[in-house]
């Protein structure tokens, strides 16, 4: 079992930057797939970032080039650098962790509880 405990969000303007953070328990933290995820009022959840056990990375388009997904295996955790905010990043954001396969994509087991983001005009 792996508990995951997000911390960093509130309440900024636009522009601004905020960094994320996903502490996770348990001693194969380094072997999972990492994963950031959101989810506005009224939309569904979308996948925002991930990091593979390789350290490789992936980010849905509205985010490539304003947001980075970093981890350290030796504090069990996550971070997400999220630069030049906009209103439309506004959601809840939930971190994700799960095995990650040698063929196929992460499987995303584990939650958080997820922090609110909320970028004003």
């Amino acid at each position: 079992q792996v508990q995951l405990v997000e911390s960093g969000g509130g309440l900024v303007q636009a522009g601004a930057s905020l960094r994320l953070s996903c502490a996770a328990s348990g001693r194969t933290f380094s072997t999972y797939a990492m994963g950031w995820f959101r989810q506005a009022p009224g939309k569904e959840r979308e996948f925002v970032a991930g990091i593979r056990r390789t350290d490789s990375t992936s980010y849905t388009d509205s985010v490539k080039g304003r947001f980075t997904i970093s981890r350290d295996n030796a504090k069990n955790t996550v971070y997400l650098q999220m630069n030049s905010l906009k209103p439309e990043d506004t959601a809840v954001y939930r971190c994700a962790a799960g095995p990650d396969p040698v063929v196929g994509g992460p499987l995303y087991t584990y939650w958080g509880q997820g922090t609110q983001v909320t970028v004003s005009s």
